[in-house]
């Protein structure tokens, strides 16, 4: 592993039993709306063999056994794959089909001999975030290699644009870094730095800078916030797929929220409720008002 791998890998070893429960659960935050998004999209394209790149415990593919599909899966994390192994035994599904791998080897998405060489359709959720982005194109390619022409890759990330509208410390780290830029902005302005901190430091007074929490470890592994967990643009991702060589590249957003988080507490049921009521993956708002997003392309 990559030191950035080994610290993710770490992060995720408390969960191998825990996180399907408590992400796609009954009393998870929000509603795992992605499941459906996905199934929909495999069903509509008509396809067979499906990988999970980034499986986890299988979370995703339980959420399928019923569906008909031909399924297989790897994990970076040990305790996710033995996990996985065993909700595959449990529901007649074979456990060699889930096996430990990086999205980064191009031979982990062909490793085992009960594979197929090529999918209908590789999906990756949960992933991207902790991928640096020099790194990024080794993702992207090898997700594109690994399904046949006319195959359906259908790629998660955190969306960036989202902190546009949640007002907190994200927001401010978005307008300074991605769009004011101060350090390219000193270098032309000679002599003019003073007025750029003074102005960036009473940026900071109109934004909740402590919020959102910082998500640590169960134990002694660094937690979500503390390894490598990264957002990414909508736009610029679905140009890089175009720019590979995807087509029909289409964004498809999810957990929406009717008002920014920080509100999320005051009517839990009716935020949750009302937030719901807005699911519709290519609803414009999404850019801004919808937490994660899926590209999604075909390969010619």
């Amino acid at each position: 592993m990559n030191d950035f791998e080994d610290q993710v890998a770490k992060c995720y070893s408390t969960w191998g039993e825990t996180y399907y429960e408590e992400y796609y659960g009954e009393n998870a935050p929000y509603p795992s709306v992605h499941t459906g998004l996905l199934r929909k999209l495999l069903k509509e394209n008509k396809v067979k063999d499906v990988l999970d790149a980034g499986c986890g415990p299988a979370s995703f593919l339980r959420e399928i056994f019923k569906d008909g599909f031909n399924l297989w899966g790897f994990d970076l994390t040990p305790e996710m794959v033995t996990e996985g192994r065993r909700i595959f035994e449990k529901n007649n599904f074979p456990p060699e089909n889930i096996w430990q791998g990086s999205i980064l080897d191009k031979q982990a998405f062909i490793q085992p001999e009960c594979a197929p060489k090529l999918y209908d359709a590789t999906v990756c959720a949960g992933v991207l975030p902790h991928i640096p982005e020099d790194k990024e194109d080794e993702v992207f390619l090898n997700l594109y290699n690994s399904v046949k022409s006319g195959g359906l890759v259908a790629l998660e990330a955190r969306n960036q644009l989202f902190s546009l509208f949640t007002m907190n410390r994200y927001t401010y780290q978005f307008m300074v870094d991605e769009l004011i830029r101060p350090k390219a902005w000193i270098e032309k302005n000679e002599g003019k730095q003073q007025l750029m901190k003074n102005a960036i430091e009473e940026m900071e007074q109109h934004f909740r800078m402590d919020l959102p929490p910082i998500r640590k470890g169960k134990k002694d592994e660094p937690g979500y916030d503390e390894v490598l967990s990264r957002t990414h643009n909508p736009i610029v991702l679905k140009q890089k797929f175009e720019d590979l060589g995807f087509q029909k590249v289409q964004l498809l957003f999810y957990h929406f929220h009717c008002l920014p988080p920080m509100f999320s507490n005051k009517e839990k049921s009716v935020f949750i409720a009302e937030s719901l009521a807005m699911e519709n993956p290519t609803d414009w708002r999404g850019h801004f008002m919808a937490s994660a997003f899926f590209v999604v392309g075909v390969k010619p």
